[in-house]
């Protein structure tokens, strides 16, 4: 689904991410992990459109995705959940859902696809006509993950899910990407608590300092002296 070679990319011409090559294939959950600043986010930014490669492919169900706009990449099927949630505050959650529907030009598609995230969150369904800034920080993750699901993706890419939420919350909310993954929809996460994540995915990558330090099925990445000794402190 998702192939990537040799890229390279940056700010301002400065270059924070160095020849990576990652896979994703349909169905899969990837985790890319590492510690922070090592360049995660901004392989995001990069594969969702945000920042152009300064060198190197992006495909994307076989198509070169290089110079496609963001907005054109959401219509292709990648939605990107952003670090840090990213939310309209004074928006209603029903509203906020609607706007990650604005791809979704057939009223029955937009309404199908709302059921279907307040089944997986019935919190949200609970509260739709709530204000999004009076929400807790889990949930407020879960709404940027239904939003990000209401454009219907083909690839759902997470950015540090974990991010400002109490242990309780994250197991919560890894537990509702393991039931994203079930229904068909590729999920590529990134994610600072490395255990977590490998736990959750079917393959990772390790990223330090905006290289591919090893990679692997998460049983090996789990079970590798590299990263027992500087992420899982063992």
């Amino acid at each position: 689904m998702l192939k990537v070679r040799n890229l390279k990319l940056g700010y301002d011409n400065v270059p924070v991410i160095f020849g990576v090559d990652l896979d994703v294939h349909e169905k899969e959950v990837v985790s890319i992990v590492g510690s922070n600043g090592a360049g995660k986010s901004t392989i995001l930014r990069g594969l969702s459109g945000l920042i152009k490669p300064m060198e190197g492919t992006i495909e994307f169900m076989g198509e070169n995705i290089n110079k496609i706009p963001a907005h054109k990449l959401v219509e292709m099927g990648i939605a990107h959940v952003p670090e840090g949630r990213q939310l309209f505050g004074k928006l209603s959650v029903k509203e906020n859902l609607m706007m990650g529907a604005y791809v979704l030009k057939d009223e029955a598609k937009k309404k199908d696809a709302l059921e279907q995230v307040f089944d997986l969150f019935p919190r949200l369904k609970e509260r739709e006509n709530q204000a999004a800034e009076t929400f807790s920080g889990g949930e407020q993750q879960m709404l940027a993950i239904a939003r990000g699901l209401m454009s219907k993706p083909k690839l759902l890419m997470i950015d540090e899910m974990s991010l400002g939420l109490a242990p309780v919350l994250v197991d919560k909310v890894m537990e509702s990407l393991k039931i994203i993954s079930s229904t068909g929809i590729t999920v590529l996460l990134v994610e600072q608590k490395v255990q977590e994540a490998l736990e959750l995915a079917d393959r990772g990558y390790v990223l330090s300092t905006g290289r591919i330090l090893t990679s692997g099925t998460s049983q090996e990445l789990l079970a590798s002296d590299i990263v027992k000794k500087a992420y899982l402190g063992l």
